[in-house]
């Protein structure tokens, strides 16, 4: 038992970091009530929260590498600290952006990376393998519990007791930093590429801001932009701008490496199959569970009417199964390879998309809602008891904390894209289904059908059906159309909660196309190393990684011979299976 006490304290800062947001999201009303502003107001908060740290999270690994990642997981563990105190005191609303957003999310991006890297440092073989499956089902549970959790503190006590909760986890997890052992010494600290840095964090920041808002704002057409370009959403124009800067990010570290200076990440990591395809699947992973923890919960809270705590116990199977799946099958992708168990997770995650199509009705079946939420736990923790440590596995003890910056900027994104194309689709859909059971109902006058067409001209929002009614009444609308509208915006709701969901699962299909480097039987799924379908360690020593592992340990785009002499902060080979116990 002795061994998993790193473990504890690493998945207690895992845990506490997904929870944060979960908790967040359940309690805008009251943070809108409390701080007497606008619930817009709140969602850039949360915004720029997810913002810091996509834009800081691959700089906070390099600083892993550089000050050591034990050292920089207590900073980060402290700073976090700082910020939930500040959050859970915050008098006015600019001290809970700079204590959630700016603290919390400076703290999360030293955090992580750091904590993935010190997993892979502290567990070997098939050890590695549960610790990676503990980490991803601790993800994922605390997104589930999150809302379960948060709705009932904020129902019954306040919000503010959740961070204050954060304070005293943060500090067992500093009391208890013994149990995290301590890594030794590295010949030669890599330098902070600040150029680099700046690149980085301006062109990840942009990106997401532009995805993030992209609700708010629209993609094509403006809705509610700030400005505009040329007529336009700044959407597009956000993102492409993102696009240019992370362009120019990869020649500057181009250019870096070919004068022998450290770059910020080593971008020929990226051109090992088995990393790459671990990364794309976590960002698909990501953008399909919270795509559906956006979608879901607006079906309870808002069609069927349930609070924050109901709904909370309505998703706890997810979180269950999850939790459940990602440990028991952490030692299979051994036997079986990562590959064949994460095309397994797929379709059942496909299957559980299917299920759960079936149950978006007026009336929830609560059997039928169970039985779908089960199985789309399931298939997340087989994801997610695999990805981790196919990340980790696939590069050597150098880059681990490089890696695990890439690592969680992947999930970011993927979060960030999870919310706002699910979002977009569902309005989209939503608008499009009102439209048309608008005009095709016969109890409705041309009158009330331009009425109609004028207010979704300005806008349209997933509401409570009563609040449709109430705009029909206001409007000066007969008793019989204002049925007529309610009934064709209610049916709308349910189409465009039907299209949000099945999109989630075009998303699973098309996911099984970046599975197809991950490694197969006899790889590194759940040791210490490489990938491919053989990964014996002998003069070659191919992993299928992209470059080998023998004596001339190359990197993915050929011998390093030269190379490694002209940079010795390059990539490392990934760790071989041989060396597994």
């Amino acid at each position: 038992m002795k061994k998993w006490h790193a473990l504890i304290v690493l998945g207690a800062a895992q845990f506490l970091m997904v929870l944060d947001t979960a908790v967040m999201n359940v309690s805008i009303s009251q943070l809108v009530e409390d701080f007497d502003t606008e619930v817009t107001t709140i969602q850039a908060v949360i915004t720029l929260y997810a913002l810091v740290m996509a834009a800081f999270m691959i700089i906070g690994g390099r600083f892993g590498d550089i000050l050591g990642r034990r050292r920089v997981f207590l900073i980060g563990m402290t700073v976090y600290g700082v910020g939930s105190a500040l959050t859970a005191v915050a008098p006015r609303l600019w001290v809970l952006a700079l204590g959630w957003s700016v603290i919390e999310g400076l703290g999360a991006a030293l955090v992580l990376p750091s904590m993935a890297a010190l997993v892979a440092a502290s567990y070997q073989g098939r050890d590695r393998s549960v610790a990676y499956g503990v980490i991803g089902g601790l993800a994922g549970a605390g997104i589930a519990v999150g809302p379960l959790l948060g709705g009932w503190v904020t129902t019954y006590l306040t919000w503010r007791l959740v961070f204050a909760g954060e304070v005293v986890v943060v500090l067992a997890v500093l009391l208890l930093r013994r149990v995290i052992p301590e890594e030794p010494p590295a010949d030669r600290r890599p330098g902070l590429d600040g150029v680099g840095a700046v690149l980085s964090a301006a062109g990840l920041g942009l990106g997401v801001l532009g995805v993030l808002q992209s609700s708010t704002w629209g993609w094509v057409e403006p809705r509610n932009p700030p400005f505009t370009v040329f007529g336009f959403a700044p959407t597009l124009f956000v993102v492409g701008a993102g696009v240019v800067v992370l362009f120019l990010f990869r020649l500057w570290e181009d250019r870096r490496e070919a004068r022998g200076a450290d770059p910020l990440v080593h971008l020929a990591l990226l051109h090992r199959p088995a990393l790459r395809s671990g990364l794309m699947t976590l960002l698909s992973q990501n953008l399909i569970l919270l795509g559906l923890f956006f979608t879901i919960p607006l079906y309870l809270q808002v069609v069927q009417g349930l609070d924050a705590f109901e709904t909370g116990l309505r998703l706890l199977p997810v979180s269950l199964t999850m939790l459940a799946a990602s440990l028991g099958a952490a030692k299979l992708g051994r036997r079986l390879g990562p590959r064949l168990i994460v095309r397994t997770a797929l379709v059942l995650l496909l299957a559980a998309i299917a299920w759960l199509l079936g149950t978006i009705d007026p009336v929830i079946d609560d059997a039928q809602f169970f039985g779908a939420m089960a199985l789309l736990g399931l298939g997340m923790g087989l994801l997610a008891s695999q990805l981790g440590n196919v990340v980790q596995s696939s590069v050597g003890e150098r880059e681990r904390s490089e890696v695990g910056g890439l690592q969680f900027t992947a999930q970011n994104l993927g979060s960030a894209l999870g919310t706002a194309l699910i979002g977009s689709m569902l309005i989209g859909a939503l608008a499009q289904a009102f439209t048309t059971q608008v005009e095709d109902d016969p109890r409705l006058s041309d009158e009330a059908r331009r009425q109609t067409s004028v207010a979704l001209e300005a806008g349209i929002s997933f509401v409570p059906t009563d609040q449709v009614r109430s705009a029909a009444e206001d409007a000066g609308l007969p008793p019989r159309e204002v049925d007529a509208v309610t009934d064709s915006y209610a049916s709308a709701q349910l189409r465009g909660l039907k299209a949000a969901v099945l999109a989630t699962g075009g998303i699973t299909l098309a996911s099984f196309l970046v599975t197809r480097g991950l490694p197969g039987a006899g790889g590194a799924a759940g040791a210490d190393g490489a990938t491919g379908t053989g990964s014996a360690a002998g003069t070659n020593g191919a992993t299928g990684t992209g470059g080998s592992a023998g004596t001339g340990g190359a990197t993915a785009d050929g011998p390093t011979g030269a190379g490694r002499r002209r940079n010795p902060g390059g990539p490392t080979p990934p760790e071989s299976d041989s060396a597994a116990p």
